[in-house]
């Protein structure tokens, strides 16, 4: 698809977006959100919530806006307050909606309840204990395996969450040799490296504004009242992120719907400028916020595949 510039957004999909009810105020809620993007003429939005499945949400803006030509997804993320790591709560949300078709687009592994993100907080031995950690071998841990099975049935994407560059590249050899075939790695505190073997693989590496703006300096809560930050990542290290990935393999979201960022489609619309700017390929860039998003998350039944 043609556009104006690499800003204009027609076409777009924006898969990160965290208009939901939270612990931390928002923003905008998931109608103005989805107005936002149908007025920009974006391909679809989807949603993310740390603390219930987003499904329904999701199927709730579409009847409210039934003549909205933008898409609206939801899916889960495996959060304890959203159910954790279960199968149950996966299989509810693969088959939430008010018909057919309207369930999870995306099951994640936990954002931030994860050995992983929990050391870097600084987080009680119990707490770390209790979070997910993904062995460098053996068999994945119960019920993770299970979980990949649903994932891979319903031919929906699998987000690795918020664990390290080593986990993340165990859990999606463990997917694709499962029958997964989307897997979603969150990438912004990854190396170069990590990125391009993930993607070559055949993972999808995302890279999120919110992870280049002020809001990393702020401390927020995410599945607690505890308030933490997280590492900013500098415009040149994002940009080599960006470069390190496979051609296709390769999305961008604005993470936006927190108060203190722009909404979500002027936070997209920003980072698209930044990268651009630091000499991120225009093609790439469409490519990260049309193609493989569409591919990514079935957009309009789309069966297009990733080149």
């Amino acid at each position: 698809m043609a556009v104006a510039s690499i800003t204009d957004l027609a076409g777009a999909i924006d898969g990160h977006v965290h208009a939901c009810p939270h612990i931390n105020a928002r923003r905008l809620d998931v109608i103005e959100a989805f107005d936002a993007a149908d007025q920009a003429g974006m391909a679809a939005l989807g949603l993310m919530d740390n603390f219930a499945s987003s499904v329904q949400l999701a199927a709730l803006a579409r009847r409210v806006r039934p003549d909205a030509t933008t898409d609206i997804f939801g899916g889960l993320i495996m959060e304890p307050p959203a159910g954790g790591l279960s199968p149950a709560a996966v299989q509810a949300a693969l088959a939430v909606g008010y018909g057919p078709g309207e369930g999870a687009r995306f099951i994640s592994l936990p954002t931030h309840h994860t050995h992983f993100v929990a050391e870097q907080e600084g987080r009680s031995k119990a707490h770390l204990d209790a979070c997910l950690a993904v062995p460098a071998a053996g068999p994945l841990p119960d019920p993770l395996p299970e979980i990949l099975d649903l994932v891979a049935a319903a031919d929906v994407t699998l987000n690795t969450g918020h664990v390290s560059a080593p986990e993340a590249h165990r859990v999606a050899e463990a997917a694709l040799a499962r029958g997964v075939t989307r897997i979603l790695v969150p990438a912004n505190h990854y190396a170069p490296d990590d990125v391009a073997a993930l993607t070559a693989l055949g993972a999808v590496a995302e890279l999120s504004f919110f992870f280049v703006s002020h809001a990393t300096e702020a401390g927020l809560t995410h599945v607690d009242a505890e308030k933490h930050v997280i590492a900013r990542v500098d415009a040149a290290k994002m940009t080599a992120l960006a470069k390190a990935a496979a051609p296709g393999r390769l999305v961008l979201s604005s993470d936006c719907g927190v108060s203190l960022l722009p909404p979500p489609v002027e936070g997209l619309r920003c980072f698209l400028a930044l990268l651009d700017a630091t000499g991120v390929p225009h093609q790439t860039l469409s490519k990260a916020v049309r193609d493989t998003p569409r591919w990514l998350f079935k957009v309009a039944q789309s069966k297009s595949l990733v080149e």
